[in-house]
């Protein structure tokens, strides 16, 4: 089989996990993705096979969309709500300075990646060095943010629409903005809706495709 394959991935899966279970569907090692995405997360995950894998390091610029649940007041060491708590701070947030706050994160920023990422420091995982409770300096690198909707709050939680470039960690997103409005955040939920021009509308739930 040669083409591209959009998969909603499931939570709990890595995305490795899941080019790893479609070499064996398809009979083929020539296999890649377009993005990586956190076990926790869900949504579309193309997935490149045989002649197509061709196209990954094209299709690896491409801009992603994504919906995020970003819960104030709790900090954690892997900016998500997998990790171990750092803080609890009350949260006493006015829709005036979530705006401003929202605001000063659109357009190119600044961000320096997460411990708990798949990023490489000297041949050695960030997160394989987290996990051994090593920290090493991380630089910031320019990241551009091309939307960041407000979609609804309810309590703690605000429900966020992002549209970004390539290398944007959601987490880590969430968390600064958490750190901007003195109260601490972290990522709650996150689903990719959109990657380059494949949608979530295309896309396919892997256990639909394992049972096809």
């Amino acid at each position: 089989m040669n083409g591209i394959v959009i998969i909603d991935k499931p939570a709990g899966w890595t995305s490795q996990d899941v080019t790893a279970r479609l070499r064996r569907v398809f009979g083929t090692r020539r296999i890649g993705h377009g993005g990586t995405l956190d076990p926790m997360a869900t949504g579309v995950l193309p997935v490149f096979v045989g002649r197509a894998t061709r196209g990954v390091e094209f299709f690896e610029h491409a801009e992603k969309t994504y919906e995020t649940e970003l819960l104030l007041g709790v900090a954690t060491d892997t900016e998500d709500t997998t990790g171990t708590v750092l803080f609890r701070r009350e949260v006493s947030v006015t829709q005036e300075q979530l705006d401003g706050t929202l605001e000063r994160f659109r357009g190119e920023i600044m961000q320096i990646p997460p411990m708990y990422s798949a990023l490489k420091v000297n041949g050695q995982k960030l997160c394989d060095l987290a996990r051994k409770g090593r920290q090493v300096e991380r630089q910031p690198r320019p990241v551009t943010v091309h939307e960041l909707t407000l979609l609804s709050r309810e309590g703690d939680t605000l429900h966020l629409r992002v549209r970004c470039s390539k290398g944007t960690y959601i987490r880590t997103l969430c968390a600064d903005i958490g750190e901007a409005l003195g109260c601490g955040g972290c990522m709650q939920a996150l689903r990719r809706t959109q990657a380059g021009e494949y949608t979530i509308a295309e896309a396919v739930p892997l256990q639909q495709l394992l049972e096809a």
